[in-house]
């Protein structure tokens, strides 16, 4: 039996070029090794305020790109999380066994909440529903990136909690994680990493970007003060231009030594951006024609949710058994 793997993006701001390289590409990678749900996170956009409209359509939008990088959904499940009610039914119960100090600790809670007068309790909450989303179908295997390890850790946790309280109920999910991919940075500011809710302009590449923005964009990423590609004194900006390449062409570290020493930095980044771009096109083509089949998405996503609600719903009634709730 194939062990079970669970990830999922929300459906917010544009996916980027860091979420291809960084996820998608090593969702595809694995489909076929692993039983895979790749689920739309819809309840978590909402911790913070969405416009309902631009949230529909972003769904929409999330499950395209998906199939476009080449998730197979004869082979994998593609859902949208609140299409599976038994997310929020598990997210209350585990709500009940996890201390508030545990997600009072959480970093993206501290960093959040701090930049508001106010925030909602989802934002406290999310940690929770994250461990619900991955225990519900009791996953072995969450490919996450180092920026959702705490979040990860958490889940661990409560399922040991939970399974100390109430006997073995849930499958903890181990630490060791499928290779994740390149950790790609702002071309703005490459101290930070890509970010889809960053709006700054030449910050990101989204894959639904114009080819001449793309070029544009990349064109105009930050460097450093030397004039051309030294490896051993390269800034971040610069290495981050070179992590873009050979994430995308797949091109061994020897290889990248060899055509881009003494390169001048404007050329560099011409044959970035044309390497970029002629991965984009057709991933933006193959986008097109998703989206322009009436009905399609929407039955990807209906089968996607009918697959994983079994055992969704086999999850949720062992956990009011062992809590004593009517079932």
């Amino acid at each position: 039996m194939k062990t079970r793997v669970f990830s999922g993006m929300q459906p917010s701001g544009n996916l980027h070029i860091g979420n291809y390289l960084g996820a998608l590409k090593n969702w595809v990678r694995i489909q076929h090794d692993y039983e895979c749900i790749f689920c739309i996170v819809d309840m978590h956009a909402i911790t913070l305020p969405q416009d309902p409209a631009q949230l529909r359509a972003k769904i929409v939008e999330i499950a395209a790109l998906y199939l476009a990088a080449g998730i197979d959904p004869q082979v994998c499940s593609i859902m949208v999380q609140s299409a599976v009610p038994a997310h929020a039914e598990l997210a209350w119960m585990l709500t009940c066994v996890t201390p508030v100090g545990w997600l009072e600790r959480m970093t993206q809670y501290k960093t959040k909440s701090a930049k508001q007068e106010s925030v909602g309790d989802g934002v406290l909450q999310y940690p929770v529903l994250m461990a619900a989303d991955i225990l519900l179908y009791q996953a072995g295997i969450v490919p996450v990136g180092e920026d959702q390890a705490q979040h990860l850790e958490l889940t661990r946790d409560v399922a040991q909690r939970f399974n100390s309280l109430y006997g073995d109920t849930f499958v903890v999910p181990g630490t060791s994680l499928p290779a994740v991919g390149a950790r790609i940075m702002g071309l703005d500011d490459p101290a930070q990493k890509m970010s889809k809710s960053t709006t700054a302009a030449g910050h990101a590449i989204a894959l639904l970007d114009p080819v001449d923005k793309i070029r544009k964009t990349i064109m105009r990423a930050t460097t450093d003060s030397h004039p051309a590609v030294d490896f051993a004194t390269a800034g971040p900006g610069v290495l981050n231009l070179l992590s873009i390449y050979q994430a995308f062409s797949n091109a061994t570290d020897e290889e990248m030594e060899r055509r881009f020493t003494g390169l001048r930095y404007g050329d560099l980044k011409k044959e970035v951006a044309e390497m970029v771009i002629s991965h984009i096109e057709p991933f933006q083509e193959r986008y097109r024609q998703i989206v322009s089949e009436p009905g399609y998405l929407a039955g990807v996503l209906r089968d996607g949710a009918e697959r994983v609600a079994p055992i969704a719903n086999s999850t949720v009634r062992v956990v009011k058994e062992r809590m004593g709730l009517y079932v």
